[in-house]
């Protein structure tokens, strides 16, 4: 580990203020060994913290942290921001059991000061607290730090516009990491810079608008419009003059000199209005193996500092994503009409591997899943196959759309919904707790899940071949089962489940991953007299109606179970027994199991399964309560009698 003497004596963002100019130099290069240091032994997100290394430092340089409010979107570009606000000896705890968040969070520290783990939302939270703070008659500046790629979404154009309107005091910066929407040129670009955040160049900007506010209105609106478009074709910023921004920029994120001068010069400005600052930086700045990797070490296992070969374990099985990319490949292969779709997360949907199969085929539409729903919907109204591959998490920004654009006008959109339940290290933000309540109580859709990977295969092929509305089909994070995959042509019979194992006092009915875990609870039950039938319902919409009658029918107790929350699989099932009068025809116990009403905190996969009550001791502890209960009742039941 690199000598960090300066970095040493920072305990809160108030003990950079003393720092000079050089030295603060030096703490940039010593906060980036650090987190490099401590990633190398818990993995998480890197490329993206070491990128904003030089803006954490001269953000809580220049402002008054925490009075003043920093929010970082997203949040994964947030680990050098935790090393300067008191948690840097908690820094290798990061994303594992009880330890930190890998995203900023509310109830981890003040300078956290909005939380998230989605993008684009900075912009409307930090209007917000800027125009709480007018109301309050406050003084304090509100600073939202966002990428170019959460710009593109809408979301972040709705609030830049509403910003531009209320003419609340907000600064933007605009971490330009990707896009190079306009890179910076040196030491002109940095002058230019300077010159327009300064207060002399604004003395004079105000001084020429009241002399031309006692002009004619059209001669005064001439002027404001030449002085902008002057600007802006010096700077590059005409767009966010058109939203109402005060356009600084571009700077180089990675030169102090350029870069503390401006932010100076913008938190002394009292001007009001929103103001945005234009950064571009580089994604894994300062770490070679980092710089030249394809996805700039976005997300990384540990890894060896001197080599940046990450200890990535071998896996036994491959992975649920490129099973259902393999799928969708080899689909493709056979039918031109299947288009793939996701937003922007190509590698985290496999949906990188069917753009090099197929680019024609492909379309990543950015950081928009509202779009990518009413773009893929407008594909199917003129007959092609398009496979919206979005995260669970991330369908959730899209509802309004996969309702009103999707299932009421009944298009046959296929929707692959990865990363369902929960998720471990990245915690609720991304866990896929309610995919499954919120599409199954939709009309006109098919809703399946995985209980495996081969079964992953039969979904992908059954989408591609059901034409008669939307249909999804989730799967987990993770790495399959090792099972033989069948061929891509085999599909499912819509709304039939399968028995998996033939028991007869007991019955476990299992809705996707959970499947391995009944299995297990059916061994142990068996063992102690209990002999479990396990089914896999495959669909939760439409229900195996059949199925269920006959699990209800023959068994002592029945026992749902789902990686969703309440208002899923379990509900739709409860909700069947009871209208059709199956419960008061058998003296079955229904139960159902899903994932409490909490959001849970990062951990360990089995630990966090076995906390929510879904792993197999937890079953066969149901299944036993409910047994209880049946036995209970018939007790009383013939006392009576």
């Amino acid at each position: 580990m690199a000598d960090t003497p300066l970095l040493d004596r920072i305990r809160t963002p108030q003990d950079t203020r003393s720092l000079t100019d050089e030295q603060l130099k030096q703490l940039a290069d010593e906060v980036r060994h650090d987190v490099i240091d401590a990633v190398s032994v818990t993995g998480g997100h890197l490329g993206a913290g070491l990128g904003v290394v030089e803006l954490t430092v001269a953000l809580h340089h220049v402002f008054d942290t925490p009075k003043d409010k920093i929010i970082w979107d997203v949040g994964h570009q947030a680990y050098p921001h935790k090393v300067l606000t008191g948690r840097r000896d908690r820094m290798r705890s990061i994303r594992k059991p009880g330890g930190l968040s890998g995203f900023c969070k509310r109830d981890e520290s003040e300078y956290d000061v909005f939380g998230a783990g989605h993008s684009s939302t900075s912009i409307s939270a930090g209007l917000g607290m800027a125009v709480a703070r007018d109301m309050a008659d406050d003084n304090f500046d509100v600073i939202a730090v966002i990428g170019d790629g959460a710009m593109s979404a809408g979301m972040a154009a709705e609030a830049m516009n509403n910003a531009g309107h209320l003419g609340s005091r907000l600064i933007v910066i605009l971490n330009d990491n990707d896009m190079s929407i306009a890179p910076p040129t040196g030491a002109m670009s940095a002058y230019l810079a300077r010159l327009i955040s300064g207060s002399s160049y604004q003395h004079i900007r105000h001084l020429a608008q009241r002399v031309t506010d006692k002009f004619p209105e059209p001669i005064h609106r001439a002027a404001k419009s030449l002085e902008n478009h002057a600007r802006g074709m010096a700077t590059g910023g005409t767009l966010f003059e058109k939203l109402g921004f005060y356009y600084v920029g571009p700077v180089d994120g990675h030169n102090l000199d350029h870069l503390l001068p401006v932010l100076r010069n913008v938190r002394d400005s009292r001007d009001d209005g929103p103001v945005l600052i234009h950064v571009v930086t580089q994604k894994g700045y300062g770490y070679e193996p980092a710089e030249q990797s394809s996805d700039k070490y976005h997300g990384v296992a540990a890894f060896d500092i001197v080599t940046g070969t990450q200890h990535k374990p071998k896996p036994s099985a491959p992975s649920y994503t490129s099973v259902f990319a393999d799928a969708l490949i080899e689909l493709a292969n056979q039918d031109d009409n299947i288009l793939g779709i996701t937003a922007a997360m190509p590698s985290g949907t496999g949906m990188d591997a069917f753009a090099l199969a197929h680019p024609d085929k492909s379309f990543d539409v950015g950081i928009a899943e509202q779009h990518a729903v009413t773009f893929a919907a407008g594909l199917a109204t003129q007959g092609y196959k398009p496979f919206c591959a979005i995260y669970s998490t991330f369908l959730q920004r899209a509802y309004d759309q996969v309702v009103h654009d999707v299932a009421i006008q009944k298009l046959p959109v296929r929707f692959a919904i990865d990363r369902a339940g929960l998720v471990g290290a990245d915690g609720p933000t991304h866990a896929g707790m309610f995919d499954v309540a919120y599409l199954a109580n939709l009309p006109n859709f098919v809703v399946m899940a995985a209980a495996d990977e081969a079964e992953l295969v039969r979904m992908t092929a059954t989408a591609a071949a059901y034409d008669s509305g939307p249909i999804s089909f989730r799967y987990p994070r993770g790495n399959g089962q090792g099972l033989a995959l069948p061929p891509v042509a085999e599909t499912l019979e819509i709304g039939k489940g399968r028995i998996v194992k033939e028991g007869k006092k007991v019955a476990i009915l299992s809705f996707g991953s959970l499947l391995p875990d009944a299995l297990e609870a059916a061994e142990t039950l068996d063992k102690q007299g209990l002999s479990t039938t396990v089914a896999d319902a495959r669909f939760a919409k439409p229900l195996d109606e059949a199925l269920i009658t006959d699990l209800i029918a023959n068994h002592a107790c029945v026992i749902t179970l789902e990686e969703g929350v309440v208002g899923g699989f379990g509900s739709h099932v409860m909700q069947f027994a009871h209208q059709s009068g199956l419960l008061d025809q058998h003296a079955c116990r229904l139960r159902s199991l899903c994932l409490p009403d909490v959001f849970q905190n990062h951990g360990a996969p089995d630990a966090m399964r076995a906390e929510a009550g879904l792993d197999a001791a937890s079953i066969v502890a149901a299944v036993h309560e409910a047994m209880q209960d049946r036995d209970a009742a018939t007790r009383s039941a013939q006392t009576k009698g």
